[in-house]
């Protein structure tokens, strides 16, 4: 073995050194914004690039194609009916989902008893698979916005509840009882403790439960409907129209970012009242 074999300590540092210039994480908002932005112009060309070379174009269409069709939907403003219906639906599904499921999670949080005694009707309830309630909810609720609200609120209910009820199973018994010595009232410990404590479970919920919001409005405008971005993909795919498809998704896509960033600033906002463990 000669010296040159041997590892140097200093080369071995300076590499992991650039490594770890190469993959920080510690990037700017507006260069991770270019990186993405680059990311999806390449992905963008690679499907431009395969469809109709590497793949059939009538099965994958293209991104012009598709950006053309989307430009046909806003000029001729036939699009903006369907987004608003379908944002209406996931909208006030969403609330009535996460406000069932916050309050049902604080209340069999708060109370053990409760808590076992339905333990297993919650669960074989959640068991079940929330799109084969699809056709009830139209038998009952018509084929109108109602039935897609009530899909929509079912999909979120579970994921708000189950994250908000191990929240509040996760305060510190010291605390709460720290704050019984001190005389506080039930509603004292739950505003000044409990949901500041379980906030970051509840948005974890939340954060899930948007997409689900968001899935339930349009497999309801899929089965059922006249109006809606779900109505839209399902009128696109029959005709075999695969550029509508597309173009519906990506309408789709962007209402589930806007969402998800809708909730995000909801967070920081409320972030102040998090209790941090030390």
């Amino acid at each position: 073995m000669t010296a040159r074999d041997v590892p140097q300590v200093g080369e071995g540092h300076g590499s992991r050194s650039r490594l770890a210039g190469m993959v920080s994480p510690n990037v700017g908002t507006g260069l991770m914004g270019l990186y993405q932005l680059a990311l999806g112009i390449v992905f963008l060309g690679i499907w431009q690039f395969a469809s109709g070379r590497l793949v059939d174009s009538f099965i994958i269409s293209d991104p012009i194609d598709i950006a053309l069709r989307l430009w046909e939907w806003v000029s001729t403003g036939t699009i903006w009916p369907h987004v608003w219906a379908t944002v209406y639906a996931t909208v006030v599904g969403f609330v009535i989902g996460a406000g069932l499921g916050v309050a049902g999670g604080l209340w069999l949080g708060l109370s053990p008893f409760l808590s076992r005694l339905l333990d297993p009707f919650i669960w074989a309830f959640n068991a079940l698979p929330k799109v084969a309630l699809a056709p009830l909810f139209i038998l009952w609720f018509g084929l109108d916005i109602k039935s897609k609200v009530a899909l929509a609120a079912v999909l979120v209910v579970f994921l708000v509840f189950v994250n908000t009820f191990s929240g509040v199973r996760e305060v510190d018994q010291d605390l709460i009882d720290g704050l019984r010595i001190m005389r506080a009232s039930r509603w004292q410990i739950l505003t000044k403790l409990i949901v500041p404590s379980a906030t970051s479970w509840i948005f974890v919920g939340l954060k899930a439960g948007v997409p689900y919001a968001l899935i339930g409005t349009i497999i309801g405008e899929m089965i059922a409907s006249s109006r809606g971005l779900g109505y839209l993909v399902q009128r696109a795919g029959s005709e075999f129209d695969s550029a509508g498809v597309f173009a519906a998704l990506a309408v789709i896509a962007a209402l589930a970012m806007i969402f998800n960033e809708a909730v995000n600033v909801v967070q920081k906002r409320l972030e102040r009242w998090r209790i941090v463990s030390r």
